[in-house]
């Protein structure tokens, strides 16, 4: 059964209406929750890339993420994913990205966050004795550039970017070739 959107619609005192998306991943009996927030940005796009990224990583999983959008600018920084709740096994997440970025920015952007989120998932990032760890080693020692989780997550954010790219307007090689010379379309 593919992705299902709800928009629910709160009546606070009958003098605030709070609107907001909610995606439904319905994949073997998991379920997966994605609520989008903010201001300045596509909620079809943001639901549609987080929709994605779920059903590719993680049909099987209940995983609840809350995606926030909010200027970020004066902390210099495109976005944060932070895991909320429990720390054994964390599956709830908040991701905060910056308003107004350019379409190719905002999916990159949301799918490096993405790939912090599977980081946690999966256990290779996590808190050991109050500090960040990748693969059990702290990433503190590290400048915020060369942290591996940050690497890796860079490394990916492209590739998954052509295949979102790929899946989605079902594009040929040749045709992510024209749009991108200069990138290099690894099999998908």
């Amino acid at each position: 059964m593919g992705p299902i959107c709800m928009l629910v619609d709160y009546d606070y005192n009958r003098q605030t209406h709070l609107h907001f998306f909610v995606h439904l991943v319905f994949a073997l009996g998991a379920m997966s929750y994605v609520q989008t927030s903010g201001y300045g940005y596509s909620k079809r796009l943001c639901e549609d890339v987080s929709v994605w990224f779920l059903n590719k990583f993680f049909p099987r999983y209940k995983i609840t993420v809350e995606i926030l959008h909010r200027g970020l600018k004066r902390e210099g920084v495109n976005g944060y994913c932070d895991m909320v709740g429990d720390q054994y096994r964390p599956r709830e997440f908040l991701i905060e990205l910056d308003t107004y970025m350019d379409e190719e920015l905002y999916i990159q952007t949301l799918l490096h966050e993405l790939v912090h989120l599977r980081q946690w998932v999966m256990g290779s990032l996590r808190l050991r004795y109050g500090k960040l760890c990748y693969s059990k080693e702290p990433v503190e020692k590290y400048e915020y550039w060369f942290q591996p989780h940050e690497i890796e997550a860079r490394e990916q954010e492209e590739t998954l970017y052509l295949e979102y790219l790929f899946e989605k307007n079902g594009w040929t090689d040749h045709q992510v070739a024209q749009f991108f010379p200069n990138r290099v379309m690894q099999a998908v």
